[in-house]
């Protein structure tokens, strides 16, 4: 039997509010499952800069591709729409209200910096060998996301699940 919620008015509404995340891949052992939002996407985007919603989602999406990594493997980003190559992703930012940058290094150990508008995004993550396979593995999504964990509690806003995601499942 499912749990019977109720809900106010203002709470159904402010779950329709709010963000949501659902991907179904194809293959065995795939998920269909919606996923639970870090604290910083259980927000509703109002009152975020379109640099920092797409900032956030960002983070969120190369930490959990590089939960899929290889220990021999480091994620890295194709740019679409021209031959620009591949950036080794060693940082990521945002410049209110519009613009999102990365940095990295391309394939020769080159610095580079990606600097894109929110209306012009689109990113292919990548799953590149290490440059030196004796050292750990550099995991930006997971420093990124602990970075914005931690602006999240030094702003004194409130940690605790809201919204859809937040109800734990029972079955």
């Amino acid at each position: 039997m499912a749990d019977d919620i109720i809900a106010t008015a203002a709470e159904a509404l402010e779950a329709e509010a709010l963000p949501r995340l659902r991907e179904v891949h194809a293959g065995e052992g795939a998920q269909t499952d919606a996923q639970v939002l870090p604290p910083a996407l259980r927000k509703p985007a109002q009152g975020k800069s379109p640099a920092r919603w797409a900032y956030e989602r960002l983070i969120h999406y190369i930490k959990r591709f590089e939960d899929g990594l290889a220990p021999g493997e480091e994620v890295a980003m194709a740019m679409t729409g021209g031959h620009s190559g591949v950036l080794r992703i060693q940082g990521m930012g945002y410049f209110d209200p519009d613009i999102v940058t990365f940095y990295g290094t391309d394939p020769s150990g080159a610095k580079t910096q990606l600097i894109q508008h929110v209306t012009q995004l689109s990113v292919i993550l990548r799953a590149l060998p290490r440059p030196r396979p004796e050292t750990p593995p550099e995991r930006i999504g997971f420093q990124l996301a602990r970075e914005l964990e931690e602006d999240e509690i030094e702003s004194g806003e409130e940690m605790t699940p809201q919204g859809p995601d937040a109800a734990p499942e029972t079955s």
